[in-house]
């Protein structure tokens, strides 16, 4: 019986630490970030015309998260923190397509 509440223990304890351990970004970082994101949704997807960007850059991975939308249709996009290289995109409905030129090959962007 010892040994079960000591391993729950445990676990409870890791558990804690993994989850109370998310990274935090500072305004610079964030700014670059949305940058890149924006830079990359124009170059790759046609009629990127509306990009704003939430508060929101939670990642509970400890990574960089970029939420917003672009012409009304959410997002959130992975970031690389230390190369701002975009790693991932979740898109909505209603979200543009991306160009064709683009679809095999990510276009280049800033």
């Amino acid at each position: 019986m010892k040994s079960t509440a000591a391993v729950f223990l445990l676990v409870f304890i890791l558990g804690c630490n993994a989850t109370s351990s998310t990274e935090t970004f500072d305004k610079q970082t964030i700014e670059k970030a949305r940058e890149h994101v924006e830079s990359y949704f124009r170059h790759n997807y046609k009629n990127a015309d509306k990009i704003t960007f939430s508060d929101d850059t939670s990642d509970p991975m400890e990574g960089l998260i970029i939420n917003g939308t672009v012409n009304g249709a959410e997002f959130s996009a992975s970031v690389e923190p230390e190369t701002f290289v975009v790693k991932s995109v979740g898109e909505t409905e209603g979200f543009p397509d991306v160009k064709e030129e683009c679809r095999d090959t990510v276009c280049d962007y800033e």
